[in-house]
């Protein structure tokens, strides 16, 4: 009795360190049985086969599910855009990278022909696995009056990407003063946003806008806009990878019309 023990016990053994040498393994429940699946558990195999009842607060997958989108739309908020998006399910999500067309052709390539570039502007990170719907928002801040194009590019933790539909928007914001805004980021380094509006009527005075950059002595750092501009929003990149830290006053004049803003460079 003992030998035939010792050589079933031999088989067990053979047949469990066969199983773990080819990385597999298989566990049968019979018809009706119940699997309760607690909070963060999830079954995930190539194949997975319930007779019974699945139940709890885990996930059930059958091998890697698509991040699948249900959603994605954009809605113009005078000067900025919202993008909002739903995701019904997500498996291995890294995030989304937010890109929209742009004036030139993307430094990458992309789009090839002016005008239908395609540029980063942000990114949101995603839930990484879930299969219940997720909603995500972003705001586009940096827009000026025209039409632009939206799309989201899908990255998964291994590095593999798709790309969702494209939706369009038109920006037709006329405001009704002229306005300096705040730079931002503020303080930056080396790069920040400066950001204009242009009436329709600036009392009377010439459309011609300049835009400047100025030291704490009042010498002149930069030019940024020199240019005859129609009414709309406007933003501008100064990129101050030459100039020294410290405390910088923007400027920017319509005929009579000057206002003034302090920035800060700070490395």
């Amino acid at each position: 009795m003992k030998r035939i023990l010792n050589v079933i016990l031999a088989v067990l053994v053979f047949t469990f360190l066969s199983s773990v040498s080819k990385g597999q393994s298989e566990i049968e429940y019979e018809p009706g049985t119940d699997i309760n699946v607690t909070t963060g558990a999830d079954i995930c195999a190539d194949v997975v086969t319930i007779n019974g009842t699945f139940s709890g607060d885990g996930t059930q997958c059958n091998s890697a599910l698509p991040v699948e989108l249900s959603s994605f739309s954009a809605i113009v908020k005078g000067d900025e855009v919202e993008l909002n998006w739903q995701t019904a399910t997500e498996v291995n999500n890294y995030g989304f990278e937010i890109e929209r067309t742009s004036p030139r052709p993307s430094p990458q390539g992309e789009g090839g022909e002016a005008g239908r570039g395609w540029e980063k502007i942000g990114f949101v990170e995603g839930h990484g696995n879930s299969n219940s719907p997720k909603n995500y928002s972003f705001e586009d801040k940096s827009v000026e009056s025209g039409k632009y194009s939206y799309r989201l590019k899908q990255i998964d933790n291994n590095g593999g990407f798709n790309y969702s539909r494209e939706v369009e928007v038109k920006v037709e914001a006329i405001p009704t003063e002229f306005a300096l805004f705040q730079n931002y980021p503020n303080p930056f380094n080396p790069s920040t946003i400066i950001k204009y509006s242009i009436p329709k009527i600036i009392n009377n005075q010439s459309s011609i806008i300049n835009l400047k950059v100025y030291d704490i002595l009042g010498s002149e750092v930069a030019t940024l806009v020199n240019e005859q501009k129609k009414p709309g929003f406007y933003s501008v990149e100064w990129n101050a990878s030459n100039i020294a830290s410290g405390i910088y006053f923007y400027r920017i004049q319509a005929g009579d019309l000057i206002q003034t803003k302090k920035l800060i460079l700070l490395r």
